[in-house]
């Protein structure tokens, strides 16, 4: 049984004068593993998920950042400068074996812990690093972050993602008793927010509302309708009031310890996905219902146009709804890849597959084979623990010494 301790409090250890003891061995040879949170919910899901998959004992680190990180977290860096120590959970020995991290802000502390540990600490990186790949042990990422293929990074198809049968399950028997009886088929309503060119705003909000409770009309059934920690609040209230089917609605706060998504998951028949989260897709796909995407744009401002669209007429350019919108579409298209990330490869790959399909269309394809991201990424990090060539240590990792 996995079980993991969390660390409140204190402030993270002080700079050693002494070369560190090496890490202390676990019980029954389990390699001691470290978790770090960072401020992202998706990243924070996906680490959780490899943590918990692997089925060893683990412990989460969270952090509070400063104002100023940007200035200090320099890719390259191994540092606690863009930590609000006094805030976030103390880093002290016996120091990990292996250390899993998602997100830019906690790059440089993964660094930090691994020089502590003489460089023998492995790092695992979920996503897209921005430290150069050869930094990292492993790294494992998906199609929108195009990545280069390397002999430490794993490509999957979609992201990392928490779902099993069990959680569903117990979610759903603790849920079921606090909604009202509704009639089936179930549907699930999950609610993304804004996305790089992708607006989500009130009107597309109430669009999701009416072509939802269309599709439960038809069916006969209702909605199990959340919103996300990204939903704008307009977007929810325009959401919320354009339901025309018996529903329960469930808006998210940060004050609120309880959350039904997990619940609907496993409650609901069918799923509907705003297709902007592509964490949100993963999971409903993991369930192995019906999941539709639903497009928070329209026409050329939506998802659906092609991955590779002829350029547009410099006068159409400048009508945008959206200026971030518009200036992050760009970036896509002419800019470094490393500063973007483009999810219709994903969505498209899912479409192609007969995962999902769009609101109002039909699924394409059989049955699909379910997922097998998480299984690959355990079989990786378990053999990258087995491995015993020492690695690469670069000179800002190495263990402080006495001068």
């Amino acid at each position: 049984m996995v079980t993991s301790r969390v660390d409140e409090g204190g402030s993270p250890l002080s700079r050693h004068r002494e070369p560190p003891p090496p890490p202390a061995p676990m019980p029954g040879g389990a390699p001691r593993t470290w978790l770090l949170m960072g401020h992202r919910t998706g990243d924070n899901a996906q680490v959780l998920a490899l943590g918990e998959a692997l089925g060893w004992p683990f412990e989460i680190k969270r952090f509070v950042y400063a104002r100023y990180e940007k200035f200090v977290n320099l890719p390259v860096l191994a540092t606690l400068a863009g930590v609000v120590k006094e805030r976030s959970t103390p880093l002290r020995p016996p120091w990990p074996d292996l250390v899993i991290t998602a997100g830019r802000r906690n790059e440089p502390i993964a660094r930090w812990i691994r020089k502590q540990t003489g460089g023998r600490a492995r790092l695992v990186h979920l996503g897209r690093p921005w430290a150069a790949i050869e930094r990292w042990d492993l790294v494992v990422t998906t199609p929108q972050y195009r990545l280069p293929d390397r002999s430490n990074v794993l490509h999957n198809a979609t992201p990392l993602h928490r779902v099993t049968a069990k959680r569903l399950a117990d979610e759903a028997a603790a849920w079921e008793p606090r909604m009202p009886v509704l009639p089936r088929p179930r549907i699930a309503v999950l609610a993304g927010g804004p996305s790089g060119p992708y607006p989500f705003n009130a009107s597309s909000g109430a669009r999701l509302g009416h072509e939802s409770s269309a599709l439960a009309g038809t069916r006969g059934g209702s909605l199990l309708v959340t919103t996300s920690a990204r939903t704008p609040a307009a977007t929810a209230d325009a959401l919320f009031e354009a339901i025309s089917v018996p529903a329960y609605r469930y808006r998210w706060t940060p004050e609120t310890a309880s959350n039904p998504y997990y619940g609907m998951l496993g409650l609901a028949d069918e799923i509907v996905v705003t297709a902007d989260s592509i964490s949100m897709i993963t999971e409903a796909c993991a369930t192995g219902k019906r999941v539709h995407l639903y497009d928070t744009g329209l026409g050329r401002y939506g998802m659906r146009e092609a991955l590779f669209p002829p350029p547009e007429p410099f006068w159409r350019r400048f009508d945008r709804p959206h200026l971030k919108a518009f200036v992050y579409r760009q970036t896509m298209r002419i800019g470094p890849q490393r500063l973007t990330r483009d999810i219709r490869i994903i969505q498209h790959d899912l479409l192609a597959r007969g995962r999902v399909s769009w609101l109002g269309q039909e699924l394409a394809g059989g049955e699909a084979p379910p997922l097998e991201d998480v299984s690959r990424a355990v079989a990786r990090v378990r053999l990258l623990m087995t491995e015993t060539a020492p690695r690469v240590v670069t000179g800002s990792e190495q263990p402080l010494t006495h001068p």
